[in-house]
């Protein structure tokens, strides 16, 4: 059987390692965290995302633990209401909409759930180094390239896999060591939108019942939303600011850069801040995209966020990652079932149908973010875009 690497237990990982799995792959998956990321924003799953999400047999499960706003107050940075509405909220649309808004963390344990089995884990640990063992034409003897890539781990053992696929997001160290990314501070790849974004639970201060709130000044905002029968808030927290230099294994100078950015906002911001200082599932990074002309190099590919971001401000980053872990899946399971089972012949030909099936479609997503610079896209943008694509080629 053919093995599969995966970097990062996302969205687009635990999709692609079930499909793979299904088409009959070895998936192996290195996840840097100890166990599967706790806390994260509240997702969209829209269009044709659906569809993936209906064909794992997750739409039920999806549904069930979905958000239930009944509606959104929009607060002036004083924290005075400027209006509110009971048919839509900011971060999810139109409450009547067949769409799903449900917590990362619930979606990310659905997708878990259906991969603990017959996929190996590699918690607590992380890609070093890569040697993408390959001819000069990609292909090698026979169509099938070299032995495979030579993978170096953090603390496992080195091996060799027959492909190796990031879907270790906006900082992928899989795009890093495949493409030359500069470390992705500075690189090549990542197109910074302006705005930073933090995001982290606390305890329900404001007591909100099914009510999402928005405070916005035109410089930073923040959006606080209750989960999990409203006994915790889910808070997003963005600012505007030239580039910070900041570590990216730095907590807390993360936390004093978004104190330093909100701290002028009135209403319920000290509070919310203090709630920050004590999270313990803090997030925090430039929204931004990520642009490349390809997404394969050799046996190495990129799926999700680390091959074709399109950023929080799309609102589509979750379906994206979902379509194209399936997509990719799709065309590496007809290199299976036209090869016989020998994953060499036309890996790179599969890489080829995945980019150019899901290319149109990551790039109408993804101008989804600068449509309306600051606001949401227009309602027919979203509904073209998330639908932009068929399953079944």
């Amino acid at each position: 059987m053919k093995t599969v690497l995966i970097s990062g237990a996302s969205v687009a990982g635990l999709t692609l390692a079930h499909w793979l799995r299904r088409r009959g792959y070895a998936p192996t998956v290195v996840e840097r965290a100890p166990a599967l990321r706790p806390g994260g924003q509240a997702l969209d799953v829209r269009g044709v995302a659906l569809d993936v999400i209906d064909r794992m047999g997750l739409l039920a499960e999806a549904r069930a633990v979905r958000t239930r706003m009944g509606g959104m107050t929009m607060l002036d940075g004083d924290g005075k209401e400027v209006w509110r509405s009971t048919e839509m909220t900011l971060s999810s649309g139109r409450l009547d909409s067949d769409d799903i808004e449900l917590l990362r963390d619930d979606l990310t344990e659905l997708l878990y759930g259906r991969t603990r089995e017959g996929v190996e884990y590699l918690f607590g640990d992380s890609i070093a180094t890569l040697d993408n063992d390959e001819d000069e034409d990609g292909e090698g003897e026979g169509g099938g390239g070299g032995a495979g890539v030579r993978v170096s781990f953090e603390r496992a053992p080195a091996r060799t896999f027959d492909l190796v696929i990031g879907a270790d997001g906006l900082r992928s160290k899989v795009r890093q060591l495949a493409f030359g990314d500069e470390g992705c501070d500075d690189g090549r790849y990542l197109r910074p939108l302006g705005p930073h974004v933090a995001v982290f639970s606390t305890d329900n201060f404001v007591n909100l019942d099914n009510w999402q709130v928005w405070l916005d000044d035109g410089t930073a905002t923040y959006c606080l939303y209750p989960v999990r029968d409203n006994s915790e808030i889910r808070a997003t927290l963005g600012f505007r600011s030239e580039p910070p230099a900041y570590d990216h294994r730095d907590i807390e100078q993360q936390k004093a850069l978004v104190a330093g950015g909100l701290g002028h906002l009135g209403g319920d911001t000290p509070q919310l801040l203090k709630g920050m200082w004590a999270a313990s599932d803090f997030y925090f990074d430039a929204v931004a995209q990520v642009r490349m002309d390809h997404w394969s190099r050799g046996r190495c590919a990129l799926v999700g966020d680390a091959g074709y971001s399109p950023s929080l401000l799309s609102g589509q980053g979750t379906s994206v990652a979902l379509v194209g872990a399936y997509v990719l899946a799709d065309e590496l399971g007809k290199v299976l079932e036209g090869a016989g089972g020998g994953v060499g012949v036309g890996h790179r030909a599969a890489f080829a149908r995945y980019e150019e099936r899901l290319r149109p479609f990551v790039e109408l997503n993804q101008e989804l973010a600068i449509e309306n610079s600051g606001s949401r896209a227009a309602e027919e943008s979203i509904e073209r875009a998330k639908n932009a694509i068929s399953l079944d080629s």
